[in-house]
Protein backbone atom coordinates (compact mmCIF):
# COMPACT_ATOMS: atom_id res chain seq x y z
CA UNK A 1 0.00 0.00 0.00
CA UNK A 2 1.48 3.27 -0.67
CA UNK A 3 1.48 6.02 1.46
CA UNK A 4 -0.94 8.12 -0.16
CA UNK A 5 -3.46 5.45 0.05
CA UNK A 6 -2.77 5.14 3.66
CA UNK A 7 -3.67 8.71 4.23
CA UNK A 8 -7.16 7.90 1.77
CA UNK A 9 -7.81 5.02 4.29
CA UNK A 10 -6.78 7.00 7.46
CA UNK A 11 -9.33 10.25 6.08
CA UNK A 12 -11.70 7.56 5.58
CA UNK A 13 -11.66 6.27 8.72
CA UNK A 14 -11.79 9.52 10.25
CA UNK A 15 -14.88 10.81 7.83
CA UNK A 16 -16.42 7.50 8.63
CA UNK A 17 -16.95 8.37 12.80
CA UNK A 18 -17.37 12.10 12.27
CA UNK A 19 -14.09 14.13 12.59
CA UNK A 20 -14.44 17.59 11.78
CA UNK A 21 -11.94 19.82 9.66
CA UNK A 22 -9.65 16.79 8.65
CA UNK A 23 -6.79 18.44 7.06
CA UNK A 24 -3.95 16.50 5.13
CA UNK A 25 -0.53 18.08 5.32
CA UNK A 26 2.36 16.67 3.00
CA UNK A 27 5.15 17.40 4.73
CA UNK A 28 7.98 15.23 2.33
CA UNK A 29 10.77 17.48 2.15
CA UNK A 30 10.25 19.79 5.37
CA UNK A 31 11.55 17.44 8.20
CA UNK A 32 12.79 13.44 8.26
CA UNK A 33 10.12 12.41 10.52
CA UNK A 34 6.68 11.82 8.32
CA UNK A 35 5.77 12.15 4.92
CA UNK A 36 2.13 13.49 5.69
CA UNK A 37 0.38 14.42 9.11
CA UNK A 38 -3.25 14.06 9.16
CA UNK A 39 -5.13 16.22 11.55
CA UNK A 40 -8.53 15.92 12.94
CA UNK A 41 -11.31 17.49 15.78
CA UNK A 42 -13.38 15.48 17.85
CA UNK A 43 -16.15 16.49 20.01
CA UNK A 44 -15.06 15.54 23.27
CA UNK A 45 -13.14 12.92 24.46
CA UNK A 46 -15.32 9.82 23.90
CA UNK A 47 -15.59 10.97 19.94
CA UNK A 48 -11.27 11.20 20.05
CA UNK A 49 -10.96 7.34 21.02
CA UNK A 50 -13.48 6.57 18.36
CA UNK A 51 -11.31 8.69 15.88
CA UNK A 52 -8.24 6.53 17.51
CA UNK A 53 -9.73 3.65 17.29
CA UNK A 54 -11.59 3.74 13.68
CA UNK A 55 -8.54 4.60 12.36
CA UNK A 56 -6.41 1.63 14.29
CA UNK A 57 -8.94 -0.94 12.85
CA UNK A 58 -8.76 0.28 9.08
CA UNK A 59 -5.51 0.30 9.10
CA UNK A 60 -5.04 -2.75 11.13
CA UNK A 61 -7.16 -4.61 8.09
CA UNK A 62 -4.93 -3.47 5.53
CA UNK A 63 -2.35 -5.07 7.28
CA UNK A 64 -0.66 -1.97 9.07
CA UNK A 65 0.06 -1.28 12.95
CA UNK A 66 0.44 2.14 14.62
CA UNK A 67 4.31 2.57 15.61
CA UNK A 68 2.98 3.83 18.47
CA UNK A 69 0.29 5.55 19.90
CA UNK A 70 0.47 8.50 22.41
CA UNK A 71 -1.79 10.69 24.56
CA UNK A 72 -5.31 9.96 26.05
CA UNK A 73 -8.99 11.61 24.96
CA UNK A 74 -9.04 13.00 28.21
CA UNK A 75 -5.85 15.07 27.45
CA UNK A 76 -7.46 16.49 24.22
CA UNK A 77 -4.59 14.99 21.99
CA UNK A 78 -3.83 11.34 20.74
CA UNK A 79 -1.50 11.01 18.40
CA UNK A 80 -1.16 7.85 16.32
CA UNK A 81 2.44 7.32 14.41
CA UNK A 82 2.79 4.81 10.98
CA UNK A 83 5.98 6.03 10.45
CA UNK A 84 5.06 7.46 6.69
CA UNK A 85 1.81 9.02 8.29
CA UNK A 86 0.99 10.59 11.55
CA UNK A 87 -2.73 11.10 12.77
CA UNK A 88 -3.63 13.69 15.38
CA UNK A 89 -6.95 13.71 16.97
CA UNK A 90 -7.35 16.68 18.89
CA UNK A 91 -10.29 18.45 21.18
CA UNK A 92 -11.54 21.83 19.61
CA UNK A 93 -9.39 23.35 22.16
CA UNK A 94 -6.25 21.56 21.92
CA UNK A 95 -6.11 22.11 17.95
CA UNK A 96 -6.29 26.00 18.81
CA UNK A 97 -3.67 25.95 21.41
CA UNK A 98 -0.98 23.89 19.54
CA UNK A 99 -2.13 25.11 16.06
CA UNK A 100 -0.54 22.82 13.99
CA UNK A 101 -1.74 23.83 10.94
CA UNK A 102 0.37 27.02 11.18
CA UNK A 103 3.68 25.31 11.36
CA UNK A 104 3.09 22.65 8.32
CA UNK A 105 0.48 24.46 6.03
CA UNK A 106 2.06 25.84 2.76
Amino acid sequence: MTVEEQVELIVKALEDRKGADIKVYDVRGQNSLTDFFVVATGAAAPHLKALVAETQSAMKKAGIASYRTSGDPESGWIVVDYIDVVVHAFSPEARAYYALEKIWAK
